[in-house]
């Protein structure tokens, strides 16, 4: 019996921080998942698109439909010159202009339950809740959002996390409406790093996929500065938002706790009785597996 995928939604503001590209890179090699359409939020959205849609027809899955989100900034972003020659009017695929009313309408005229990945900044998704209500009743929203006991690589201290802090009200929204909700905050997302062998054989690995993700890092390291993590450290930035694709299909190496979070004004995510309910993976049972398992399924 052929096994059914999951109906699967990417917001993404994918550019701005290098995870995003392995995190869309895992998604496209998870089989358990329908990828039904990517979204791009926050800061300069066209150029994100752009980048989606280079890495879509790389990978030979141009069958994914993109949705363009509001434009907030004229940023180059360090993915820049990735797409400076690539036009949008060339992508094979379907790209709706209105990121926004995409969402509202797919969400809403699914057949079946949808899974709504976040791993950016939440204004599209707040946007969309606002335009239409009706899109909680058979969505499941997973997020990469927030710090509850920890902050960045295991801090003891929780830290403001960016995509909460970029839009505070946004995420408010988000936690508060009335659908099933999980997030990834930092305390198992905030240290996922790939190195030694894990890392060579991403290196050594030539695929359309990882060769997007390898020239994307690249490029990204060089405009960041950090250019010694490939070349002396041979290491991965922290790939935040790949344990929010993970997250889409199961929960089997993660801790869940079932907490109420509230959003304070300062975008710190804590744990009150004035907080929603949120479903947090809080600790991780088995990471190296996972890290396994980012790796096994990239180079596969």
């Amino acid at each position: 019996m052929k096994k059914i995928k999951i109906p699967v939604i990417l917001d993404t503001d994918i550019g701005f921080d290098i995870d995003d590209t392995w995190a869309l890179g895992l998604l496209l090699k998870c089989p358990e998942l329908d990828v039904k359409l990517i979204t791009t939020t926050s800061g300069n959205t066209l150029i994100k698109t752009k980048q989606v849609a280079k890495f879509l027809e790389n990978a030979d899955r141009t069958d994914i439909p993109i949705g363009i989100g509001p434009k907030n900034g004229n940023d180059e972003e360090p993915l820049y010159d990735w797409v400076k020659d690539y036009n949008l009017s060339d992508y094979p695929g379907v790209i709706h202009e209105d990121g926004i009313e995409i969402i509202s309408d797919m969400l809403q005229n699914s057949l079946e339950p949808t899974t709504l990945i976040a791993i950016g900044p939440l204004g599209n998704i707040a946007k969309a809740l606002r335009l239409n209500q009706k899109i909680m009743e058979k969505t499941r929203f997973i997020g990469m959002q927030g710090s509850i006991y920890k902050g960045y690589m295991g801090d003891p201290n929780p830290a403001v996390e960016y995509n909460v802090s970029s839009d505070i009200q946004a995420c408010r929204e988000v936690f508060q409406a009335s659908w099933e909700k999980t997030i990834t905050p930092l305390d198992t997302c905030g240290n996922i790093m790939l190195s030694g062998e894990r890392f060579k054989r991403i290196l050594d690995c030539s695929n359309p996929i990882v060769d997007s993700i390898k020239e994307c890092y690249e490029l990204w390291a060089q405009k960041s500065d950090r250019l010694y993590l490939i070349t002396k450290k041979q290491t991965s930035t922290i790939l935040f938002d790949t344990v929010a694709v993970y997250l889409a299909f199961s929960e089997e190496l993660l801790n869940i706790e079932n907490l109420k979070i509230e959003v304070n004004k300062s975008g710190r995510t804590l744990i009150s009785e004035k907080g929603s309910n949120i479903r947090c993976a809080t600790s991780w049972k088995n990471v190296q597996d996972f890290k396994d398992l980012i790796v096994d399924r990239l180079t596969s």
